[in-house]
Order: C-alpha cells, then sequence, then structure tokens
C-alpha cells in the first residue's frame, strides 16, 4: 500500500531560525496519526510544509504519491484542513461561506454537496445566519461541513476539538473516525488532548526543537516509557525525564 504521506529529511528555516530539523517520516493510508508536540516545537510549520502552504528549505514530501513541490496543485483539491483557530469570514453566512470555499475546491454539484452536509450536520437551522453570530458548537460544525466539502482523502486537523465542551468534543471525534472508516480516508492530528490521541489515533509522531525525538502506537510508547497515560509519556519528553534516567 502506497504511504499517504512521506516526508523525507525535510527542513525548514526562516532566516536564521531552524524551524524544522531534518524530519523523515511516512503516514499510512487510512490510518490517523498524531503529530505531537509544545509549543515552538515545529509542529504547525510541518502542517503548513503538507498541505502545500509553505515549501521546505530542503529535503522532500510526497502527498497522495505526488510531489509536493513539483506537484502540489494536482493533489490539493483532494486535501483539506481544519482548525478552530482559523476564522471563517465573519460577515458572510454559512451558506455563503460554503459556496465560497466549495468553488475554491472545486466541488462538483455544489449546491447538492452543501445541502447533503447541512443535513448531515445539522446545519439547517443556521445554514442563512452570519458566521459571525454563531455559538462556539454550531462553528464547530461548520468547520467541519468546510472540510469535508470536497470529500478529503487527506483530512488534516489541529486541535479540533479545543474549547468544546466534552458532548460536544466527544460528537466530533466520533464523526472523523466514522469518516474515516466509511471512506479509507487518512488523518493527521495535531493536538494537546493526549486522551483524545490515545482513542483515536494508531501511529504517534512527537516533535521537539524541530526534530521528531520518538514515534510509536499511543500503546508502544506508554509500555516504552513505562507509563500509564501517553499524557505523562509527552510530560515526560517536555522535561528530558526518560534523558535523565538513562543517565
Amino acid at each position: 500500500m502506497t504511504a499517504a504521506i512521506k516526508v523525507s529529511s525535510v527542513s525548514k528555516r526562516f532566516g536564521p531560525v531552524l524551524a524544522v530539523d531534518d524530519i523523515s517520516f511516512t503516514v499510512e493510508t487510512g490510518s490517523t496519526t498524531a503529530l505531537l508536540g509544545g509549543n515552538g516545537a515545529g509542529k504547525t510549520t510541518t502542517l503548513s510544509m503538507l498541505l502545500g502552504l509553505l515549501l521546505p528549505s530542503s529535503g522532500a514530501i510526497a502527498i497522495l504519491g505526488e510531489d509536493m513541490v513539483r506537484h502540489r496543485y494536482r493533489v490539493l483539491p483532494r486535501l483539506n484542513f481544519s482548525s478552530p483557530y482559523v476564522e471563517l469570514p465573519l460577515r458572510l453566512t454559512v451558506r455563503q461561506n460554503l459556496t465560497v470555499y466549495g468553488h475554491l475546491y472545486g466541488v462538483a454539484q455544489l449546491g447538492h454537496r452543501i445541502a447533503e452536509l447541512a443535513e448531515e450536520l445539522e446545519l439547517a437551522d443556521f445554514i442563512d445566519r452570519p458566521a459571525g453570530k454563531l455559538s462556539a458548537g454550531q462553528k464547530t460544525r461548520v468547520g467541519l461541513a468546510k472540510a469535508l466539502l470536497n470529500k478529503p482523502d487527506l483530512l488534516m486537523l489541529d486541535e479540533p476539538t479545543a474549547s468544546l465542551d466534552p458532548d460536544t468534543a466527544d460528537w466530533v471525534r466520533s464523526y472523523f473516525q466514522d469518516y474515516r472508516d466509511r471512506t479509507g480516508a487518512t488523518i493527521v492530528l495535531a493536538s494537546h488532548n493526549m486522551t483524545e490521541v490515545e482513542r483515536m489515533c494508531d501511529h504517534v509522531l512527537i516533535m521537539k526543537q524541530g526534530r521528531i525525538v520518538d514515534q510509536g502506537s499511543p500503546a508502544e510508547l506508554i509500555g516504552r516509557f513505562g507509563r500509564d497515560t501517553l499524557e505523562e509519556v509527552f510530560l515526560d519528553i517536555a522535561r528530558d525525564r526518560r534523558k535523565a534516567a538513562e543517565s
């Protein structure tokens, strides 16, 4: 099976700052992979390169079999992205926002697709309301609809349940898991919620200071560190406790 993502010796510099330092990894098709790390670890820069928003300073990235430096426009219609930190235009209604993004992604039969998502995600009561007048839960549903407009083969999620109440967050996680199971899509998840990662992810990549310092399934990492939870593993890495124990 071809890997959905293959990153080979990728680095990214911003002037004198080395934000991502010679990382390599693969993400298997149909899997959910977490990209973890503290603030400033290089996660956002890595996601931006995977999305084609930034070009690597060196190395190679292949997404769904295409070179993202030379042929990213071949694959961009098959990707999508969701983050609660990226606001939709607040003056546009939900329907107008989805229409704009649908045209950007070249979605066929766009009106039908919006109606389909409105029913599936229960948007009907506020689909003609300006995005700036939505509740947090409503904005989450609209963000889901935007991320799924083009039925992406690769979906990248940045903190998808941040600031949500437990019930809504559980619904969002279940929805993404169901979408993956129904479509065979690949998901990359950046999250600070380790319980969420344990529940959703097959594989975990942990970044620190621009490098991948460990990886494996949640169970493998927990066992290797002799811990009970992935959060404890994350803290050990963040605080260099494994290094101290080994020395």
